[in-house]
Order: structure tokens, then C-alpha cells, then sequence
């Protein structure tokens, strides 16, 4: 989903949208909070619209209502893959007509990965390949331009067939001339139903895809995936973002939630924000765009500001 609707499921596969709905979406306002695992998610009890405009009083009564029973939890998944199904497998289908975001988009992300793999697995110390999982992979536009330059090894995660096709022949020419850097395997599941192997990636890039899982499949993916990590790995999760509550496209079936909303989620999921970064240079009609990097690990400045010696002192602002 870009922000004028990047493709939700593979949905960002590499894909976008446009907000127009946002603005209307900015009637309420949230706190700040802090969040525990077993604390009530007062986000979720916010308000967010659907696509026609219609409003909801909270994400449950919107996730009962297309979600509430296994046969409508089935058809929610069925109708997501549809829409991308009929979206063409070129880099302007998969990001809605935005393929004027590309370059923007790369070029942030690979600052953000920069510095995450200086911090996580500098150079000096690294005794084993890289190796990444790109979820909801698309055509392999992140790949291509990202992810395969810093990584040994990508592996894509791709409900869509086609698009996991198109990704499997582009990467195939790469692969050819470069035996360092390759794309390994290619897997056609949705993200709701994968398991990766147990400590096989030192990052998990999740990106424009997330918001195609109801918040109970958000939640069970991420404890499954963190099985796949190694010790030190992490996720980065980039998507768009509301400006309070969540929007629903009623057509790709998927839900643009808020940071705040994001944050609860990441919470019951046992997971923290070692670093964020927001997305520059994106046209203003589309959504606000976020990335998140998440740890296991509690981030080691959250620790120091327990010391005493240290309460008084100013906070780093990431």
C-alpha cells in the first residue's frame, strides 16, 4: 500500500496506494501511552473509516464484521490475493501507479539499512553470510534494488504466482554473473500461513504487506517468524501509516493502521523499536509512510535510563 493505497498483501510487494481517505481520518487524537503484553489496547478501541467513507467505533467491530467467522476470514484472505491477481507484474502495477516512488523509496530504505547493519553486524565482526527474507517480495522490486546488494542471500515470501515468476526470471539474470549475492528461495505463501526455518535470517524485511493480516494473524506471524532469526537479527517492517485509528480498503482488503495502533501491536507481540525512520520525499496525496526496526531484545538505552546517574540526563532522540 503506498499511501495512496500501496497493494496491501504482497501488497507491498513492493506496491502502494494513495490516502485519500486520510484526511477524514483525522478526527481523533491518541495519548501517549505505554504499553504492557497483557494491557487492553485502548488504540484498537479508536474510531477509523473504510474506503466508502463508512465509520467504525473501534478496529474490533471492523474486524468482526469481515473477519468474525472462519468462512469470512477466508474469503478476506481469498479476496486480497484476488485483487493482486489482477494487478499487472510491472513495477508501476505493483505500487498503483506510483512507480515514481521507486527511487525514493530505495534510497531511504538503504540508509536505514546502513546504519541498522554498522549497529547489528558490523563488518569487522561478521564470520557468516547475510541473509535476508523479503515478505510479501511482489516482483522483487526490493530485492532487486536493496536488499540482494547487502545481503549473500534473499529469500522471497509471495502469495501472488505471478508476480513471484516475474521476481524468480528478473533475479535470475543477477544471479547468473554475481555467485556472491543470489536469490535463494522462492516461496508462494501468505504470510499467515509461512513458518520460516529456525535461525536462518539475520533480517526479516517486511514491507507494504502487513496490513493485509487481521491483528491476530499480525501478531501470531511475527511470534512465528522470530523463530527464524539468528541471535542478533531483527525485522524491519515499513508500511504506511494513519494519522489516528486505521483505514480499510474495502476493495484489496487490507487496513492502513496508526503508529500508535502499530506500537500496541508490536507490544503483544514481544517485540521492540530499536530504531524508526520516516520516509521522505513521497508525493503528499499518499499516506504517511514509517520504518521500524524490531528486536527480541530490549534496545540497550532503555536499560541506562533505569540508572540513576543517568535519570537526569537528556534522551537521544532516534
Amino acid at each position: 500500500m503506498l499511501s495512496h493505497w500501496v497493494p496491501s498483501y504482497s501488497l507491498f510487494s513492493g506496491r502502494t496506494r494513495s490516502r485519500e481517505f486520510t484526511a477524514s481520518a483525522t478526527h481523533s487524537h491518541f495519548p501517549s501511552l505505554s504499553f504492557f503484553p497483557n494491557q487492553k489496547i485502548s488504540c484498537m478501541d479508536a474510531t477509523g473509516l473504510d474506503s466508502y467513507g463508512r465509520e467504525f467505533k473501534t478496529a474490533d467491530e471492523m474486524w468482526r464484521e469481515h473477519t468474525g467467522d472462519s468462512s469470512k476470514k477466508t474469503q478476506w484472505y481469498r479476496d486480497g490475493v484476488s485483487y493482486w491477481e489482477g494487478v499487472n507484474p510491472t513495477m508501476d502495477g505493483v505500487l498503483g501507479g506510483f512507480a515514481n516512488v521507486n527511487e525514493p523509496d530505495i534510497s531511504c530504505s538503504e540508509d536505514f539499512l546502513k546504519i541498522l547493519l554498522s549497529e547489528r553486524f558490523p563488518a569487522d565482526a561478521r564470520r557468516q553470510p547475510l541473509v535476508v527474507l523479503d515478505c510479501g517480495s511482489g516482483i522483487g522490486r526490493v530485492t532487486k534494488n536493496l536488499l540482494i546488494r547487502y545481503f549473500n542471500e534473499v529469500d522471497l515470501l509471495e502469495p501472488v504466482s505471478q508476480f513471484l515468476e516475474t521476481a524468480r526470471q528478473t533475479l535470475a539474470l543477477g544471479c547468473q554473473t554475481n555467485a556472491v549475492h543470489k536469490a535463494v528461495n522462492f516461496y508462494c505463501v501468505p504470510l499467515q500461513d509461512f513458518t520460516p526455518d529456525a535461525g536462518r535470517y539475520d533480517v526479516i524485511w517486511i514491507q507494504w504487506c502487513i496490513g493485509h493480516l487481521t491483528d491476530e494473524d499480525f501478531v501470531s506471524f511475527f511470534n512465528r517468524a522470530k523463530v527464524g532469526l539468528k541471535p542478533g537479527g531483527f525485522f524491519v517492517l515499513k508500511e504506511n501509516i494513519a494519522r489516528s485509528g486505521f483505514v480499510l480498503d474495502n476493495e484489496d482488503r487490507s487496513v492502513t493502521r496508526s503508529d500508535t495502533y502499530f506500537k500496541e501491536l508490536f507490544s503483544q507481540c514481544g517485540l521492540h523499536v530499536y530504531r524508526l525512520k520516516d520516509q521522505k520525499g513521497f508525493p503528499e496525496e499518499l499516506f504517511a509512510v514509517k520504518m521500524y526496526a524490531l528486536t527480541t531484545d530490549a534496545p540497550k538505552r532503555a536499560l541506562r535510563a533505569k540508572s540513576k546517574r543517568s535519570i537526569n540526563r537528556p534522551k537521544t532522540i532516534m
